[in-house]
């Protein structure tokens, strides 16, 4: 996500090298954490979520939401990548300002979701 917002950044600025460098890194970053995510999910256990109540159906809406849009980023990253790497600027702003925000969106709610799965698991358990 920091890549992606510095990214963001520089291109407003009119950098337009450096944009590129930051979003190349993106892209390569979050298909290597595609990777090893869906190797690691592949040979584990699934997780399950510990909180009750209210939180439950919370958690659920996010991961779903989460899931859906991570499964168009590696799409729309792509298509967006392509065309501003072959400097077709008008339709890679045009796409960009479709994957930008789902890009932030599946960044900021995938470490939500670790988040709530693993570090606040205790909370959930004793909380309930």
């Amino acid at each position: 996500m920091v890549l992606l917002i510095i990214g963001y950044v520089k291109i407003r600025a009119k950098n337009v090298q450096s944009h590129r460098r930051y979003m190349i890194a993106a892209f390569a970053v979050s298909m290597v954490f595609l990777a090893v995510y869906l190797t690691y999910h592949l040979t584990s256990e699934p997780k399950k979520f510990a909180g009750q109540g209210l939180i439950r159906p919370a958690f659920f809406v996010l991961l779903v939401t989460h899931i859906v849009l991570a499964a168009t980023v590696p799409i729309l990253a792509s298509i967006t990548l392509y065309l501003g790497l072959r400097d077709r600027r008008e339709r890679h702003r045009k796409m960009a300002r479709i994957t930008l925000p789902i890009w932030v969106y599946v960044s900021v709610t995938g470490v939500i979701v670790y988040i709530m799965l693993y570090p606040l698991e205790s909370f959930f358990l004793n909380s309930g």
